[in-house]
């Protein structure tokens, strides 16, 4: 008997998640402020795509504009380098 229930236990333990399962999250709140709140962690990954897009808008700049004159490539360099370091200090990586 106890083997077939260590047995049954193992099976158990070892059987891989369904990774094809969807999850389902409900969020609840009591107060507008609360909502808005749950609205921008929901909106956080908007932020972030809206930070590489800025960045590699400028990137291009710098890369790919042959009339770039040096102070807009200092300015566009120096933004970016902004950017990275403002996003660091929230403990965040634009390359993550």
């Amino acid at each position: 008997m106890k083997q077939e229930i260590n047995k049954h236990l193992n099976n158990i333990t070892t059987k891989p998640l369904n990774q094809n399962r969807m999850g389902k999250v409900i969020i609840e709140y009591d107060t507008v402020e609360e909502a808005e709140d749950i609205q921008n962690a929901l909106n956080g990954y908007k932020w972030k795509l809206a930070m590489w897009d800025l960045d590699q808008m400028l990137r291009g700049y710098v890369k790919y504009d042959d009339n770039l004159s040096e102070d807009k490539y200092d300015a566009y360099d120096k933004v970016r380098e902004l950017i990275r370091e403002t996003l660091a200090d929230y403990g965040l990586n634009i390359n993550d």
